[in-house]
């Protein structure tokens, strides 16, 4: 028998395979192949407006993958909830002025009447750069404040590592639909989060921080969301998610001092998952 035809297939195979391992880390998933990141995402990365600290985890958290991977562009409404220290919001709000509208949904106002820290330290510095940030508009989100702004206006909503916190807190459900009812048809809603174990039940308090995607894409698909991707780009097979503190263990929060300090910064921070959710248009 001719050998030939064989060797072509098997190098026709190992063609394919190299082109695959190739690919953008989220193309192997649910989700369409994503465009190349335009060129005003890759300059509000490298803004050297941004704050250092924040964009010295830019290897770690990649903003220019995951907002392309979410389908970010310039013309879009975007709602980030809750912002915490500004870190999106360093690119967010600067990539969408002028063309587009960047919306925090900030959380409620403390039972004293006062807004929490971040929330003020978040103020503080979005009115002392208005120029670099442009026209922000902000509205409260969380328990029993899920007023988003008017139903099906938003093109993009996005959320990093807060839904714990909102199952957590019991409201998850309520949130979900809050962002369901704010999109447009057809508009996205991409969540980010510390990834839990499989071999576990998810604790309904997730007081370690860590939340089972599966029970995340449940959440969503309740929702009234179909789930049109999944991307491993903030994947950490290191975490081992068995921590004295939980997630907070890890960078950057490092609860535990200096206390094996070298070992949990080797580490690096959690396993989280990238999930990318679509309202039907139909």
């Amino acid at each position: 028998m001719n050998s030939k035809p064989k060797r072509l297939c098997r190098a026709a195979i190992r063609g394919v395979a190299c082109a695959l391992i190739a690919l953008p880390v989220w193309v192997i998933s649910a989700a369409p192949v994503a465009a190349a990141p335009d060129a005003g995402l890759v300059a509000a990365v490298a803004s050297p407006e941004r704050t250092p600290k924040f964009a010295m985890r830019d290897p770690v958290r990649h903003p220019v993958e995951e907002l392309t991977f979410f389908g970010l562009t310039p013309g879009m409404t975007v709602i980030e909830l809750w912002p915490g220290g500004g870190y999106w919001t360093e690119i967010l709000a600067p990539y969408l002025r002028g063309r587009g509208q960047y919306v925090a949904g900030l959380a409620p106002i403390v039972p004293n009447g006062e807004e929490n820290a971040s929330t003020q330290a978040w103020r503080k510095k979005v009115a002392a750069q208005q120029a670099f940030y442009g026209a922000v508009k902000t509205v409260w989100f969380g328990k029993d404040a899920y007023d988003l702004g008017p139903p099906g206006s938003a093109d993009l909503i996005v959320t990093f590592r807060n839904l714990h916190n909102w199952v957590g807190d019991g409201y998850a459900d309520a949130a979900l639909a809050a962002c369901f009812k704010a999109l447009k048809p057809g508009g996205i809603l991409g969540i980010e989060d510390h990834r839990g174990r499989t071999d576990v039940a998810q604790d309904p308090k997730a007081e370690n921080g860590y939340l089972r995607e599966d029970y995340a894409i449940a959440l969503a698909l309740k929702a009234g969301f179909r789930l049109a991707g999944k991307s491993e780009v903030n994947a950490n097979p290191r975490d081992t998610k068995d921590w004295v503190d939980g997630v907070w263990t890890l960078p950057p929060t490092l609860s535990q001092g200096d206390r094996d300090r070298e070992k949990y910064i080797a580490i690096g921070e959690a396993d989280n998952f990238v999930l990318k959710f679509e309202k039907p248009r139909t």
